[in-house]
């Protein structure tokens, strides 16, 4: 492989193919502070010239982290549907791109070649690509996953419950649950972060959201995002669980920083398969985001898209109902801006879509990052215009407990309403009958939490 570029005159050389993907991406002040940005303009410029002529077999040939030293890498190799790679292994990574983007290229072809993709090869047609082009090929691929309800149908837009409170009040849940449902809110899944890691806990607020959906009909699914392990004992309880959470990354050495591994995890999903209390087939909820393997110094050296990517590879072993990036939730430290939140959404969703997952995203910022509330915005019309499965929901944005910015009940149906959008056909029908909506308008009982008693 010849690794070089010649730019005004100058020969830009680079040393791997790891080296390659890490200079082609846009800024980030995540692969800044590891040290694996391109220099300059120029420099980005001549990587991505050596990415657009590198062949799809040469990513899946030099993987970013080795198949001896990572158990996600050998995952990824071991799984990979040969005749779907046979299919495009001879394309050029620019090509791939082109072939993605062209009309012709639906939504179900995408689908089936799939299996055939590694992380990589996906993260380094996202280098090459805009803004605009990853919303083209994101709004092309329609993932449907089904629970309680059925997610990814054409023309639909999901959205998350975060009902969270700081000391896990169940009564405090419910009430902001009921918020929720009554904005319309909540299709995908009523997701509670606990404040309280513990068997116990998770239990009791799963009971109480069990109780409270199958009392009211209500066609979605709940779920506690405490650790796998804790969920695992909450299931030898016997509480009722829709779904089963975990975050996960990109390499083993930050998966075992998480307190997770393969074999953990198919040991959770086996159980999970077992016991759910969801009409299935898919149970599984995983939330990623760019930074977690730096943040654990376990990266190896590569770039964030890179290793945001091999999570996806990592997530589609279990068929999952939802993933989500929390894209914005780790800090100004890997992603500082604006825009640079904006791409990093945008990249996340293009790649977990093209790698066949149901991609979600919570459009988010910490305080102490450079965004204001109408770029927060902006971002969510844009997922919503590329086919995001779902977006968060939570009292006016504002996360009491994690103490971060997100979208609002009221977002959702702005955005729906915005983008002629409609939940999932099973909630649908319930938002009309309990009339909370008309159609794609606000109904009589909007905003009334007492119309789910």
């Amino acid at each position: 492989m010849t690794l070089k570029a010649t730019i005004r005159g100058r020969t830009y050389s680079f040393s791997s193919i790891k080296e390659v993907l890490a200079k082609a991406n846009p800024p980030k002040s995540g692969d800044d502070l590891a040290q694996v940005s391109a220099r300059n303009a120029v420099e980005r410029v001549a990587a991505r010239a050596v990415l657009s002529e590198s062949t799809l077999a040469e990513l899946r040939a030099h993987p970013v982290v080795g198949y001896d030293e990572d158990e996600i890498t050998r995952l990824v190799e071991d799984t990979l549907d040969e005749q779907a790679y046979d299919s495009v292994s001879h394309l050029t990574v620019g090509q791939f791109r082109e072939w993605l983007l062209e009309t012709d290229t639906t939504g179900t072809l995408i689908r089936s070649i799939s299996p055939g993709l590694t992380p990589e090869m996906v993260a380094g047609a996202c280098k090459l690509m805009t803004n605009m082009d990853l919303m083209v090929v994101g709004s092309k691929c329609e993932v449907v996953v089904r629970a309680n309800a059925t997610l990814g149908l054409p023309g639909r837009m999901s959205s998350r419950v975060q009902p969270n409170h700081p000391t896990d009040d169940v009564q405090g849940i419910l009430f902001s649950a009921r918020e929720g449902l009554s904005y319309g809110c909540g299709d995908a899944v009523i997701g509670v972060n606990p404040a309280t890691d513990s068997p116990e806990s998770t239990a009791q607020i799963l009971t109480a959201l069990h109780d409270l959906t199958r009392r009211n009909s209500v066609p979605t699914q709940h779920c506690v995002l405490s650790h796998v392990r804790v969920q695992l004992k909450a299931l030898d309880l016997g509480c009722p669980m829709d779904l089963m959470f975990q975050s996960l990354a990109g390499s083993e050495q930050a998966n075992t920083a998480f307190g997770i591994s393969v074999g953990l995890m198919d040991e959770a999903y086996e159980k999970m398969r077992a016991m759910t209390t969801n009409a299935g087939p898919n149970f599984m909820y995983f939330e990623t985001g760019q930074g977690s393997a730096l943040s654990s110094d376990a990266h190896h050296g590569a770039d964030q898209v890179v290793m945001e990517a091999r999570c996806y590879g990592f997530a589609r072993r279990y068929k999952p109902f939802l993933v989500n990036t929390v894209v914005g939730f780790i800090g100004p430290e890997y992603l500082e801006t604006g825009p640079q939140i904006t791409r990093a959404g945008l990249e996340d969703h293009f790649m977990g879509k093209v790698l066949g997952l149901p991609m979600g995203c919570d459009a988010c910022f910490t305080y102490h990052a450079d965004m204001t509330q109408n770029e927060l915005e902006t971002l969510k019309v844009l997922l919503g215009a590329a086919g995001c499965t779902f977006l968060m929901s939570l009292p006016v944005g504002d996360d009491i407990m994690l103490n971060y910015q997100s979208s609002s009940y009221h977002d959702i149906p702005s955005v729906r309403g915005l983008l002629g959008k409609r939940p999932t056909p099973e909630f649908d029908a319930w938002l009309q009958e309990r009339g909370i909506m008309q159609g794609l308008a606000p109904g009589p009982r909007f905003g009334d939490p007492s119309v789910v008693p």
